[in-house]
């Protein structure tokens, strides 16, 4: 099955995604913020990353700039927050594939990783 890098500073909203996706058989690796994530993305080669657009350190939008660098092929979806249209829409100019909300919906979280990987 796809690995999916989960990338949430939130420990239960980490948690909570991976257990998810775990569930349905997906390979889950985390990072806690965009330093991390960019390291992990380098080591796993994941097949997808849910990418929270707020982190402490490097923001999401950075991450995901950082990320299309060293892979134009990724496939990026990032998990945002009410409000934070403008921010989305300059992640997905960056190269994110979709938008998941907080707070979640665990259908709308698995059709955005399916999206990234089916």
């Amino acid at each position: 099955m796809a690995k999916i890098l989960v990338v949430e500073d939130a420990v239960f909203v980490r948690n909570w995604c991976s257990k998810l996706l775990r569930e349905k058989g997906y390979d889950v690796v985390e990072a806690a913020n965009g330093d991390e994530a960019l390291k992990i993305y380098r080591e796993e080669k994941p097949d997808g990353v849910l990418l929270d657009i707020t982190a402490p350190e490097t923001d999401g939008v950075v991450t995901i700039q950082a990320i299309m660098r060293m892979d134009p092929e990724a496939r990026v979806a990032m998990v945002t927050a009410m409000g934070q249209n403008a921010v989305v829409l300059t992640a997905i100019e960056a190269g994110a594939r979709d938008s998941v909300m907080k707070p979640f919906d665990s259908n709308r979280v698995l059709d955005a990783v399916e999206k990234l990987v089916g």
